[in-house]
């Protein structure tokens, strides 16, 4: 992990297209800008884990149902 000091007002570039703004602290909260293109998801971590989990238990589901149905089709072959 890289760590970095900045002020209010100084950038981060990351690559040649994002950079990162800090736009204001405010005691132990800081306010960063974002600007990156179009094609680059920014997720709050808390929000990414909760659309991961959601996936998995998508994923979960569907494996589920799937035995399920085989379950019932081979009980009806019997």
């Amino acid at each position: 992990m890289l760590i970095l000091s900045r002020s209010k007002g100084q950038k981060i570039m990351i690559n040649d297209n994002i950079v990162l703004s800090v736009i204001e602290v405010n005691g132990d909260q800081v306010r960063i800008g974002i600007e990156a293109p179009a094609n680059v998801t920014i997720y709050r971590e808390e929000i990414y884990e909760a659309i991961k989990q959601q996936n998995q238990d998508a994923v979960e589901f569907d494996e589920d149902i799937q035995n399920i149905l085989q379950s019932v089709i081979l009980s009806e072959k019997n």
